[in-house]
């Protein structure tokens, strides 16, 4: 039996079983709102979403995929002081340790995310990506075609905002398809205050 989902998103029912075919963007960061925001999406959005298909099945075949993607910031050498008045670039091997760590903590965020995404039997891709994550992120949506780019807020106030610049600002603004902010959770909101 066929239902409409709404949308471009057909709903099939069977045996007790719905399957949307979605492509679902959730960014990931380290902070504890980014991972609210993935909790809530598999709660409230993800959960519609069967994993009936295997891996090698086309996405257009076996219901939806989400797709956690993590911006790392652009890498740039650092310049450092040593004594009073020389300045030098950082050597070749602090360079690699750096980007090691950097990928290392990537590597940690979306594991993170992905043991969530199992854990509610939902299937799931990671993707790192390198540069401001503001453009980063609207870009992968728009070329990987996603139908909802769901992100996490800080919960900022109008003036740091302004000042500090909002991912999920910017990308409310400037992404080619729907978005969904999950607000911090009520308890960190109220602390920020």
């Amino acid at each position: 039996m066929e239902a409409s989902g709404g949308g471009d998103m057909p709903v099939s029912v069977g045996a007790g079983e719905r399957r949307m075919k979605m492509k679902v963007m959730v960014a990931v960061d380290e902070s504890d709102c980014s991972f609210h925001a993935l909790k809530w999406a598999l709660d409230n959005v993800l959960n519609n979403m069967t994993t009936t298909a295997t891996p090698d099945e086309n996405i257009e075949d076996g219901g939806g995929m989400v797709f956690l993607v993590h911006v790392e910031p652009a890498f740039h050498p650092a310049v450092y002081p040593i004594g009073t008045s020389a300045l030098y670039p950082a050597s070749a091997s602090l360079e690699d340790l750096m980007r090691k760590a950097q990928r290392e903590k990537s590597t940690s965020t979306l594991s993170r995310a992905l043991q969530m995404c199992r854990d509610n039997q939902i299937k799931a891709e990671s993707i790192i990506l390198t540069g401001d994550a503001r453009e980063m992120i609207c870009q992968a949506a728009d070329q990987m075609h996603v139908d909802l780019l769901i992100m996490g807020s800080r919960g900022l106030s109008v003036l740091k905002r302004a000042f500090l610049g909002s991912v999920s600002d910017y990308c409310a603004h400037h992404a080619k398809t729907p978005i969904l902010i999950v607000k911090p959770p009520e308890d960190k909101e109220h602390k920020k205050k």
